[in-house]
């Protein structure tokens, strides 16, 4: 396949618009590899646009300014992933520091209401608060309905990480609007295959690392305008400001006046491998995954005699499974007692019957 690269910097890379079955090409799995759900691989042009990268810093050969193109290109990539102006989206480093924003900014006794089991990366910046707030935890099912005059704010994953199971999103964002409540969403484990429209979140946060097949160490929030002023930029410093270049020294405070106000210093390295990753993501088409993704993970279903589902996670109690894989080229993961399989743009179906081979002896 042919792949089109500009070097407007060494960070720069463009992908022509590829069929799943071309881009497959693109990724190097040395294994039966379906564990997604804990990291995804990166792609070609990810890969190396971050070799020519470290290969420049080790060599001394460039300054470091054109380094900051790759945050910016991947920022404006995930906008158009989450539905959103770009100028709602902030960067950073992880989940949680993000959530930590909507946290702190919690009056005493605060409710929030979120899943069972919810991975502690949003969870945590709410209980880590004392202050007498509440945090009920609830089956997924019924988050929405769990949601009353006494809430605050509702905090959920889009998708959760054990199980895979998907949240009714717009029940909730509407049981939350009922109640005049924020919506905080993890959407780590969805964004990569699961189209989203963030318009009507009020925050959602997303590690790069997984589904969007990039380096471990980039994040994006994406966060309603009306909300800046309720937020504290606590770690706000010279990328946080409205010229990041002319923000290096001194008072006074001069804040982005769009959700740059809550980015962090980019990490440079990680983000010259993100911008390709999502440029590529973008260019196959969310929707085009997510048909792939379910079209595996139902097969694997349905090999196993389980009914369909909406998930690229699937979570199944075998027994066997780990006696079984032990010393194969399989990838997956244990969680809560499950073996857990996450599917991806780089599987096949030969990797699905592969799989169901192994398990079924």
């Amino acid at each position: 396949m042919h792949l089109q690269v500009h070097l407007k910097s060494r960070a720069a890379v463009s992908v022509a618009a590829v069929r799943i079955e071309d881009a497959q090409r693109l990724w190097q799995a040395e294994t039966l590899y379906l564990n997604t759900a804990s990291y995804g691989l990166p792609p070609t042009p990810a890969w190396d646009a971050l070799q020519a990268v470290l290969a420049d810093w080790r060599g001394g050969r460039t300054s470091w300014e054109g380094w900051g193109d790759a945050t910016e290109s991947a920022r404006a990539s995930f906008a158009r992933l989450a539905g959103v102006p770009t100028e709602w989206v902030a960067i950073g480093a992880n989940t949680s520091s993000m959530i930590g924003l909507m946290a702190a900014s919690l009056p005493d006794g605060a409710r929030v209401v979120s899943a069972e089991p919810e991975f502690t990366s949003l969870l945590w910046p709410f209980l880590a608060q004392g202050r007498d707030i509440e945090v009920e935890c609830v089956a997924v099912d019924e988050v929405a309905d769990s949601v009353d005059e006494r809430t605050d704010v509702v905090a959920v994953s889009v998708v959760q990480s054990s199980t895979g199971e998907l949240v009714d999103l717009e029940a909730v964002i509407d049981a939350a609007a009922a109640y005049d409540a924020r919506v905080v969403v993890d959407a780590t484990q969805a964004c990569g295959w699961l189209p989203i429209d963030a318009t009507r979140i009020d925050l959602l946060a997303c590690s790069a690392y997984k589904w969007l097949c990039s380096p471990r160490g980039t994040a994006f929030m994406s966060v309603r305008p009306e909300l800046h002023d309720t937020l504290t930029p606590a770690a706000a410093g010279w990328y946080a400001g409205e010229d990041p270049h002319a923000s290096y020294y001194g008072p006074p405070l001069r804040l982005a006046h769009d959700a740059r106000r809550f980015d962090v210093s980019p990490a440079w390295f990680p983000w010259i491998g993100t911008a390709p990753a999502l440029e590529l993501l973008l260019e196959i088409g969310i929707d085009a995954i997510h048909e792939h993704n379910l079209h595996l993970a139902n097969r694997f279903r349905a090999g196993l005699n389980l009914p369909p589902g909406d998930s690229a996670i699937v979570s199944a109690e075998l027994p066997e499974a780990e006696e079984r894989l032990q010393g194969t080229r399989v990838m997956a993961a244990g969680r809560a007692g499950l073996l857990r399989t996450s599917w991806h743009v780089y599987n096949t179906d030969a990797h699905m019957d592969e799989l169901l081979t192994l398990l079924n002896g």
